[in-house]
């Protein structure tokens, strides 16, 4: 909804109303539609609720809405008073399809985090603008080489690209490739997005951490898959559980995030890195092991890779530019064999003809420019100082409430409440306090968990944010 201007001589209702008649008059509210409650529309205006008690009393008067005491108020399907002939019920198609939408409390912070723009946001997972390479993206943009087509390019990705990402393989993560075993995808969830939808089918059972990120992607549960969980301790996940899971379900595939796991922090033990190989060798299922934390390593000497120590052909690489550069490029890759590379290749181009090349192109200048290392740099030093000012923060306010394991790595850290607490309640009462975090039970784990992300947190905001998050906890533990 468009804010009302208070400037204006026209009254706040009035406004109001005529936006929400606009709305409907262009198809964005169609006959049927459920408007926002008076209360929630009052508060995401930051109006009085009687001012939008006024414009829906208008809007009523005109025909345009309906309301019915604890039912709400929605659009009239008899607009002007003409009977639409044969509209189409958008609320079916919208409930209807396979592909399922974001969990519950992803979909609240996203509109927490678009309504309150003041809201301190310890929930997003990306770089702040201060941590991106934003200076040299801009002089690379002004002198990288010129390109003299424009059309369609390779669907496996620009091949510059490929070499660049493969050297940047061979030189930080010691995973020994070539191009033509790299794809290039918009990011990591595409590249989950294409191996769930191309190497998995409906009903197939596969084995994923818990907690994980991957547990807020309905994407899984979209493909029909049927998600088996591998716990994670202090050492990571617990390689021997997958032999009980295979004899009892036939696990397909394994989705693992060894390094500075999102969301708990933790480092996959050597032995436990050595016995899960192992042991997807011995049964033959394909690993899936997602790294984007990695080059955060706050030592600068990052964990291998579980690809960098396959020496069967197991493991399926993923990893982005998000958490080291920026996410806005939308560039990620894949190291696959070369079967599995051609059959997402092709399933990339009927999605969308393949990448954009210009973030390619970009990419690709950064990777081999001499800007990159010193900006990994500057990235693990403040990434370090963010989270150390987040943990003093934590144990000055909150020291009785929370307890937490320090990461070495990656953006987040994993917090458990020492009292019971409703997630929902919780999480409504941070928003109230102008705070919002991601409720640990978005990643599969029980109730009682929490993440809070520093990388987005401007550094002046971190202390005020978990003063924020303090009253919030305390206000629903009482």
């Amino acid at each position: 909804m468009r804010q009302p201007d208070r400037s204006s001589g026209k009254p706040l209702y009035r406004q109001i109303a005529d936006d929400i008649e606009r709305r409907i008059a262009c198809g964005e509210f169609p006959p049927g539609s459920l408007l926002p409650s008076e209360r929630k529309l009052a508060d995401k205006l930051n109006v009085n609720r009687s001012t939008v008690i006024l414009a829906y009393e208008e809007l009523r008067a005109l025909g345009l809405v309906e309301s019915r005491s604890g039912k709400g108020t929605w659009v009239s399907s008899n607009k002007w008073g003409i009977t639409p002939t044969h509209s189409p019920n958008w609320h079916r198609y919208v409930e209807g399809g396979y592909f399922l939408p974001n969990l519950v409390f992803l979909r609240r912070i996203r509109e927490a985090l678009r309504g309150d723009p003041q809201l301190i946001d310890f929930a997003s997972g990306e770089l702040a603008a201060d941590l991106a390479p934003g200076d040299e993206m801009n002089a690379l943009m002004r002198t990288a080489g010129r390109t003299e087509y424009w059309g369609y390019d390779n669907p496996q990705g620009y091949g510059p690209l490929r070499e660049s990402v493969a050297a940047y393989l061979r030189q930080y993560r010691d995973i020994q490739t070539t191009e033509s075993s790299v794809l290039i995808t918009s990011g990591s969830q595409q590249s989950l997005y294409l191996i769930t939808q191309c190497l998995l089918s409906p009903g197939d059972a596969v084995a994923i951490e818990e907690p994980s990120y991957c547990y807020s992607l309905p994407m899984f549960q979209s493909a029909g898959l049927k998600l088996l969980r591998l716990p994670v301790d202090s050492h990571g996940l617990q390689p021997e559980i997958i032999r009980e899971l295979f004899k009892k379900h036939s696990i397909k595939m394994l989705f693992v995030n060894p390094n500075y796991h999102n969301p708990t922090g933790t480092v996959l033990d050597p032995q436990r890195r050595s016995r899960l190989l192992d042991i997807a060798s011995e049964l033959a299922i394909p690993i899936v092991e997602d790294d984007p934390f990695s080059l955060t390593s706050y030592d600068s000497v990052p964990p291998p890779s579980l690809k960098s120590i396959d020496r069967r052909g197991s493991v399926i690489y993923i990893g982005s530019f998000s958490k080291i550069a920026a996410s806005g490029m939308r560039v990620g890759w894949m190291v696959a064999p070369h079967a599995v590379v051609d059959r997402l290749a092709d399933a990339r181009q009927q999605m969308d003809f393949g990448p954009s090349v210009i973030p390619q192109i970009m990419a690709a200048e950064f990777l081999r420019s001499p800007d990159f290392l010193p900006h990994l740099e500057r990235l693990r030093m403040r990434l370090l100082y963010k989270r150390d000012l987040l943990v003093e923060a934590l144990n000055q306010q909150l020291a009785d409430l929370l307890s937490f394991t320090v990461p070495e790595g990656g953006l987040h850290l994993w917090c458990k409440l020492n009292a019971e607490a409703n997630d929902g309640k919780l999480l409504e009462e941070a928003i109230r306090q102008g705070a919002v975090f991601v409720p640990g039970s978005v990643y599969g784990s029980e109730s009682g968990y929490l993440r809070l992300t520093f990388a987005r947190t401007k550094e002046a905001e971190i202390r005020p944010g978990v003063a924020r998050l303090a009253a919030a906890l305390k206000n629903v533990i009482g």
